[in-house]
């Protein structure tokens, strides 16, 4: 599945990264601690979280990941959509929780590791 895809059957909202829409989705990982996800997150996977701040950028384009989900209604901080944009980041966003958004998300096939 693409990111536009699931961003369509899942009426999310883009931040950042139309232009990145294409890329395809391995699986999934979500975690709110970014040592765990620079310890467990995959190239190609979605990064379910809360968190909003700019370094989440520098661990999502170090780890290749396709796109950060923000979840519970979180917007991005204004920094950290700047460094997005220069990083190539997607970030998507919803108002589900990270419990629903992920189990919506795996009732589309999307896994996590």
């Amino acid at each position: 599945m693409t990111l536009a895809k699931l961003i369509e059957q899942l009426d999310l909202k883009v931040y950042t990264g139309r232009n990145e829409l294409t890329r395809p989705i391995s699986g999934g990982y979500a975690s709110d601690l970014l040592s765990d996800v620079l310890a467990h997150g995959q190239k190609d996977q979605l990064w379910v979280t809360l968190q909003i701040h700019p370094n989440i950028i520098a661990v999502a384009a170090f780890k290749e990941l396709a796109a950060i989900v923000l979840v519970n209604g979180r917007e991005p901080a204004a920094e950290t959509v700047e460094l997005a944009r220069k990083e190539r980041v997607s970030i998507i966003g919803t108002p589900l929780t990270a419990f629903e958004f992920v189990g919506r998300v795996y009732g589309l096939g999307i896994q996590g590791t």
